[in-house]
């Protein structure tokens, strides 16, 4: 768990990064002195809007700890303004406009449940994300993704299974593993503006 000052450091960071990444089509680690939490392994994504909208201009991540949290949110803050499939690279001359936001990931968790329609009962809106995968198939949504959508468990659910290309009523398919895990979000309220804590209250 990060502390709401390393919070708002590591948004600054990825904020850095992802502002070299633009404007020279790599990226040049800042000059921002890291706590230690920052060497630990840990998931980390990096969600870009637009401002004021607030509409989704990139979103990259790395679900499970295979990297330090400093890694992870160098290579997810690039990827999210150059490498979304979803959108074109973002442009030198709109980041100066956009808004970061950091979710930091505990380790993902298989759902286990005697029955599967037991597993909206497992699934906390406002505290957990999810993931769902069957072979090739793998859809993740942040924790923050199911409150801006008001969605109860059960729509939660089949969403990330739309997100993964399959079916929408998949997750009751015991073939298809659902994981929980659980995100910290910090972002800025404008762009380079105050970061804060974000509270998932659904």
């Amino acid at each position: 768990m990060l502390t709401d000052s390393e919070g708002e450091t590591g948004v600054r960071f990825a904020r850095r990064i992802a502002e070299s990444a633009v404007l020279t089509g790599s990226y040049r680690i800042p000059d921002i002195k890291l706590p230690s939490v920052f060497e630990q392994k840990a998931g980390a994504f990096v969600t870009v809007q637009t401002h004021p909208d607030r509409k989704l201009r990139g979103c990259i991540g790395i679900p499970e700890p295979i990297y330090t949290l400093r890694q992870a949110i160098v290579n997810a803050a690039v990827d999210s303004v150059l490498s979304d499939p979803r959108f074109e690279p973002v442009e030198e001359g709109e980041i100066a406009g956009l808004v970061f936001e950091l979710s930091i990931l505990s380790p993902p968790e298989e759902i286990a449940v005697k029955s599967r329609w037991e597993l909206p009962l497992s699934v906390e809106i406002g505290r957990h994300g999810l993931i769902v995968e069957r072979g090739r198939f793998r859809g993740l949504l942040l924790p923050q993704v199911a409150v801006d959508e008001k969605w109860d468990s059960e729509e939660f659910l089949r969403m990330t299974c739309w997100k993964a290309g399959m079916p929408e009523d998949s997750w009751g398919d015991p073939r298809v593993r659902v994981l929980r895990f659980v995100g910290e979000v910090f972002g800025e309220e404008e762009p380079n503006g105050a970061v804060v804590r974000r509270v998932l209250s659904p």
